[in-house]
């Protein structure tokens, strides 16, 4: 993904009293009284942190590799055996800017309860990008993408489980895409698999219809703070969802949901948003210190994150009106 904006400037109340700023803070942090133990949450992080680590020993996985290939294998296995439906959507190759290969694509979909015809999308991004070209000292090294490709698909792999018996009048499709970054250049196009997949959906409207869409991106991080996304907050359509989920968090005592706004990103909601017409917002922690860098491995996240966001997103699941 690809940061639009940087963060907003932050606004000094030189005026406040300290006894009101310590309110505040107490007000937007966990204190001791209100903190929520990790023991406490039923969804289970450290599976979905094998789950990420699995997928991290593949290796690289940047679309069109053998990495990609060996993970679609895993993916698919794994969904099959939870009971989904899973399909790849060929996605439009690409020629690759180095060698000028043609590069195949392809979206993963799991479909969990196919008979109801109102449905909820929950995605994420699978692919990782060639290089880590912000990392300092190596821009052309490894780069393995736990956080910023493993994280959403480990989740989504651990949240599989608790599909075939969702109480909910909502279908549920999985939506792994490919070539989110397929970058090597500022000038190749981001959101590849994204935006096949909303321009299949607005002109060939399947018989069932997304109410929501969530997107879930770099949501393995061990400091974890997820703001509102600028672009999913201000559209009007979107707002009552992104609401509801972090008013989910709230009702849980997740507190590193944070309802405030802090970054406009460009990512994959974009197209499903502006094209597919799906209100869908973008759950994402983008001040992840080791974004794009060789540094992005599993060390760097955390069980309980991955706890808490499928916790969430499971008990907003339920509760979706």
């Amino acid at each position: 993904m690809k940061r639009k904006t940087n963060f907003q400037a932050v606004l000094l109340l030189a005026t406040l009293a300290a006894g009101t700023i310590a309110l505040v803070a107490v007000m937007l942090w966990p204190t001791d009284a209100n903190s929520l133990d990790a023991k406490e949450i039923p969804f289970n992080g450290a599976r979905a942190y094998e789950h990420l680590k699995q997928i991290c020993e593949i290796g690289p996985r940047p679309s069109g590799s053998e990495g990609m290939k060996k993970q679609q294998e895993l993916l698919t296995e794994h969904f099959q055996k939870l009971g989904g439906k899973v399909t790849l959507q060929e996605v439009p190759s690409v020629r690759h800017p180095l060698t000028g290969k043609m590069v195949p694509m392809a979206n993963l979909i799991v479909e969990w309860h196919p008979d109801r015809q109102e449905r909820i999308l929950l995605c994420a991004h699978y692919d990782t990008r060639p290089y880590p070209d912000r990392d300092p000292d190596n821009p052309k090294g490894r780069f393995i993408g736990a956080n910023d490709g493993a994280s959403g698909a480990a989740l989504l792999m651990e949240l599989g489980r608790e599909m075939p018996n969702l109480k909910s009048k909502y279908g549920v499709d999985f939506v792994l895409f490919d070539g989110e970054e397929f970058i090597f250049r500022e000038t190749d196009e981001y959101f590849l698999g994204s935006t096949h997949f909303a321009r299949d959906y607005a002109a060939h409207p399947p018989a069932h219809r997304y109410r929501f869409g969530v997107l879930l991106d770099m949501v393995g991080d061990a400091d974890l703070r997820l703001y509102y996304e600028k672009n999913s907050w201000s559209w009007q359509e979107t707002k009552p969802l992104v609401r509801a989920i972090w008013d989910t968090a709230a009702k849980l005592r997740v507190r590193e949901f944070v309802a405030q706004t802090r970054h406009e990103v460009r990512d994959d909601h974009l197209p499903l948003h502006d094209i597919a017409k799906i209100p869908t917002c973008d759950i994402i922690d983008f001040d992840y210190p080791y974004w794009h860098t060789e540094d992005d491995v599993p060390e760097k996240c955390s069980a309980e994150s991955l706890a808490r966001v499928g916790w969430v997103i499971h008990e907003w699941l339920k509760s979706a009106r």
